[in-house]
């Protein structure tokens, strides 16, 4: 054999060890879904395996430090944190980047507030924390 067959062999043998280990990391996808019961809700996704990488959105940092460890475990995988949204969601991260591309810092966070994840307060939210006269 020439150096080239044994180079298109070698690619060959390399591409499919990629698939083999792209549907392992999948597979670590759906398990790491289903332990945090995103697998379970309406509003996630189904296609959110043919996404090139997945965004989580957090709703604090604590929940982001839980999570953290699986970041550096699981290929594919992104973490940001909103503080407006009530619970983890997941987008695609090209879909991130086309909404905050040339953004500025405010921007953002007035943009999540009400998108990815964000919840704006509702009127009856305000009115509970007001003080009780008497």
């Amino acid at each position: 054999m020439s150096t080239i067959e044994n180079e298109a062999l070698l690619r060959k043998e390399l591409s499919a060890i990629d698939k083999k280990i792209n549907k392992l990391n999948d597979e670590k996808i759906k398990l790491f879904f289903d332990a945090i019961g995103l697998n379970k809700r309406k509003d996630i996704p189904k296609d959110y395996l043919q996404w090139e990488t997945i965004l989580i959105i957090v709703p604090n940092r604590q929940v982001s430090h839980e999570l953290k460890s699986y970041k550096y475990s699981i290929s594919r995988i992104t973490f940001a944190t909103n503080i407006y949204a009530k619970e983890i969601h997941i987008y695609d991260l090209n879909d991130w980047k086309k909404a905050f591309s040339n953004k500025t810092h405010l921007q953002v966070k007035s943009a999540l507030k009400d998108s990815f994840g964000g919840v704006q307060k509702v009127q009856e939210e305000f009115i509970k924390t007001l003080p009780k006269s008497n």
